[in-house]
């Protein structure tokens, strides 16, 4: 059974993943959801996340716009615990979390993250979507790439936010990343779909916008200057650290649904990465960079 901070640590959780995503918190339907008084409620959204930009509009509890999309699983996790337990360490008060979010400290807090996108001329788009995965309905926009426009209907199953831009993952026969920027003249249809179990586990455990069942495991050469980046965090898709030598370099794994999802990482890590396998994809690396040289020499 669990303990009664891990009951709060997972509502916690929930709620700010809630915000994180845009939505519109309406306390008596938490209070039921939850299985707690809509006064346990507002004491969360008014006292434990008050380090957050969160907005009160008709009722309504909604994160500032400009701060949808920034906390991670991690952070969302982390906050959650920490919030939980601000009552028990003084040092965990809600000034400490403030000003995570408050730009008047950036000369004692320098966080260097991605640029995010200013949702706030596409809110009601946004929300709108978020409406029609919740009731899984089909959708239908006008999608715009590279000069061309083409109507599409489809399946809309989640919002993905990655590395700053957000992505409407979406089944049209195929489950693919659309990028939401790109949606215009958004329209929700009556037709209602059923959720795929199998792209709802796909998307669970995909840590890219690359969706496909079909991955190709590729291996990598390390050399030392460069293994400390790959062991303090992921920088692949589905990386595992394979081996570590002697030497200091490491043998590292990834798996991916096409070479351009690596090819540009391994561009960027020259000369410090090498693609061990697959030997068509470093040879692919190799001739991308011959055509970069003969350009060059040629200009």
């Amino acid at each position: 059974m669990k303990s009664r901070h891990d009951l709060l640590a997972w509502r916690l959780a929930a709620i700010l993943q809630k915000l994180n995503q845009g939505e519109r918190l309406d306390p008596a339907r938490l209070a039921t959801e939850f299985g707690v008084s809509r006064r346990t409620i507002q004491r969360d959204l008014s006292d434990r996340f008050a380090f957050m930009p969160i907005e009160k509009t008709d009722g309504l509890f909604a994160l500032d716009p400009a701060y949808l999309g920034r906390l991670t699983f991690r952070d969302i996790e982390h906050f959650a615990r920490q919030t939980g337990l601000q009552g028990l360490f003084p040092a965990l008060d809600s000034q400490f979390f403030r000003e995570l979010f408050d730009s008047r400290l950036r000369e004692t807090l320098d966080i260097h993250a991605p640029s995010y996108e200013d949702l706030r001329p596409r809110l009601d788009d946004f929300r709108r979507l978020q409406g029609a995965i919740s009731d899984r309905r089909q959708v239908r926009f006008l999608y715009c790439k590279d000069d061309s426009e083409k109507q599409v209907e489809v399946a809309p199953y989640r919002l993905i936010n990655h590395n700053g831009i957000w992505y409407l993952a979406a089944s049209d026969k195929r489950i693919k990343a659309w990028s939401f920027s790109r949606i215009k003249n958004l329209n929700v249809l009556e037709k209602n779909f059923d959720a795929d179990p199998e792209i709802l586990r796909m998307l669970d455990e995909e840590d890219s916008i690359w969706f496909s069942e079909k991955k190709t495991e590729v291996v990598l050469a390390v050399a030392p200057a460069a293994a400390i980046y790959f062991q303090r965090r992921k920088l692949v898709s589905r990386q595992v650290i394979e081996k570590e030598l002697e030497d200091g370099s490491l043998i590292v794994s990834g798996k991916f649904a096409h070479p351009d999802q690596i090819l540009p990482i391994a561009r960027y890590w020259l000369p410090h990465v090498r693609i061990v396998s697959p030997v068509a994809w470093r040879e692919q690396l190799d001739a991308s960079l011959a055509d970069y040289l003969e350009g060059k020499t040629t200009a």
